[in-house]
């Protein structure tokens, strides 16, 4: 069976920046595989592009430039924001505020954001909103190791079931 829309792929997988002898960033490996609803737009397309018409034991490896991935860094992202935002009745959660800590927040659509965390000055706080891989090239390397009609249900969710779920 080939890799289409509405299947559900497991995968191991190795990301590395810019290609095979980069820093490697994350490992998926056999024991507990990547499993997720193809085509459903929950990755990046072009890494979606890359797995089309793949099938079981297919190894592949491509990179994506960082366009393709999450874009560039953009100054933009990198926000000053006022130390109020961060008491907790009254106080600041001195903890909390470190330089480069990852501070998980949500914009004014409700859409989760990590900021990381650049600089404290005396009443701001300077937070980079940048994806940790913006910028970078993307080298993707695996192995193809199920492909699977998805179930209705799995369809009607759009996301994977069972034993899966631990990944969603």
């Amino acid at each position: 069976m080939k890799i289409s829309k509405n299947e559900v792929v497991s995968m191991t997988y190795e990301l590395r920046l810019n290609d095979e002898n980069g820093e490697s960033v994350q490992k998926v490996e056999k024991e507990n595989p990547f499993v997720y609803l193809f085509g459903v737009g929950g990755l990046l397309p072009v890494f979606e592009k890359n797995l089309e018409g793949l099938t079981v034991a297919d190894k592949f490896t491509f990179i994506l430039s960082a366009e393709e991935g999450y874009g560039h860094h953009s100054k933009e992202a990198i926000v000053n924001l006022d130390k109020k935002i961060f008491e907790v009745e009254g106080k600041l959660d001195e903890e909390l505020l470190v330089v480069g800590k990852v501070i998980p927040m949500q914009n004014e659509k409700g859409h989760h954001l990590n900021g990381k965390l650049l600089k404290i000055a005396d009443e701001k706080l300077t937070l980079d909103f940048n994806h940790p891989l913006a910028g970078q090239d993307l080298h993707f390397q695996g192995e193809i190791l199920d492909v699977r009609v998805a179930t209705k249900e799995e369809l009607d969710h759009g996301h994977v079931h069972g034993s899966d779920d631990a990944h969603h």
